[in-house]
């Protein structure tokens, strides 16, 4: 395994550290509130980030998304490049990519996905969808959301067409919930595919958020680090102590593991080796060592850490939100030991 960017996905990477370290400002996300910032998604969009994506492959992806996470900028990146460009990209007809992706390409449309499936969308012999969609991530801002039905096929839905409520999650990503009701809707790849795309999917997305939490761990750290470095007590900094140390240290470890088990699944899926165990063992390190580096990086600002216009508590809001999105851990370590299990006896089958 070769972890090393290409030159392209190092220069997206870089440019998307620079954009959202010019206008991921604090002042700039405490007035966006829970919605996009409209001027920041502009510029992502204008430089050909979220377009960029088919090029430089999820573990591109993933390092924007690192970028982003460091600085929880309030963009619909990560749904839009996987909910949207990917799964049209590679699941999508000729059709669908040629009339989707452009739009998508230069953020004139946003796609989400309604993931993972809990069976609130049941399809009608039309093709039409019923059901509630309870707390979809970025549905307010979107065009498009990609829905899988009862038996996990998708559909691409477009929010004009149904009803969209505002819904307060964790963290700001303007949220909602999605109402249909025999809401028309297009199916994306063929009925045989269903279950297989719906899946790749789910894996793409599991992956892309686990990079996402890499890089929002990254950055509470960050922040924990130059406030004890910054702060004395008894005439020392607060980063002299032991205890202090040892937090920071763990929290680090935690990060790497989170970075190099997405790093890990983005490889394998851009080399078209098998990837759905690797996916999920990136969302568990990043649903529960995650909440663990947030936890500790509020902790170590002492009270500051309290303050909920403190910078360091979006990375908390955000940390806490990816757990829930990614799902909590013993139920990722079910699904991982079923899978496991169910590669075992395939072995044993042809064996």
């Amino acid at each position: 395994m070769d972890f090393t960017p290409t030159e392209e996905q190092g220069a997206a990477a870089g440019l998307a550290a620079q954009i959202f370290g010019d206008l991921a400002t604090h002042d700039r996300l405490a007035a966006a509130g829970t919605g996009t910032d409209a001027e920041l998604w502009k510029a992502l969009c204008a430089a050909g980030l979220p377009g960029a994506v088919e090029e430089v492959g999820l573990l591109g992806l993933v390092l924007l998304l690192e970028e982003q996470g460091r600085t929880t900028a309030q963009v619909p990146l990560a749904a839009t490049a996987v909910y949207g460009i990917l799964a049209l990209a590679r699941h999508g007809s000729a059709d669908q990519r040629a009339r989707l992706l452009p739009a998508l390409r230069a953020g004139t449309a946003v796609a989400t996905g309604a993931f993972p499936a809990r069976g609130g969308a049941v399809r009608s012999p039309g093709g039409r969808l019923t059901g509630v969609l309870p707390a979809v991530p970025w549905l307010r801002d979107a065009t498009h959301v990609l829905v899988p039905d009862a038996d996990r096929a998708l559909w691409l839905v477009r929010t004009a067409d149904a009803e969209v409520a505002p819904v307060e999650t964790t963290a700001p990503w303007a949220a909602g919930r999605l109402l249909l009701d025999d809401t028309p809707a297009e199916r994306v790849g063929s009925d045989a595919a269903g279950p297989a795309a719906y899946a790749d999917v789910l894996a793409l997305a599991r992956t892309a958020f686990a990079g996402l939490q890499a890089g929002v761990c990254a950055g509470s750290l960050a922040r924990a680090v130059e406030y004890t470095c910054a702060r004395e007590q008894f005439g020392r900094p607060l980063s002299m102590n032991q205890g202090v140390q040892l937090k920071a240290a763990d929290a680090y470890m935690d990060t790497e593991a989170i970075r190099v088990t997405a790093y890990e699944a983005a490889w394998r899926t851009d080399e078209g080796l098998p990837a759905a165990e690797h996916a999920l063992t990136a969302a568990w390190w990043a649903s529960e060592a995650g909440k663990r580096v947030v936890h500790t990086g509020q902790h170590l600002h002492g009270g500051t850490g309290a303050d909920l216009d403190h910078p360091v508590h979006r990375h908390f809001l955000w940390g806490r939100q990816l757990d829930a999105h990614l799902g909590c851990g013993p139920e990722l370590l079910a699904e991982l030991g079923g899978l496991l299990a169910t590669d075992g006896d395939h072995e044993e089958e042809h064996a």
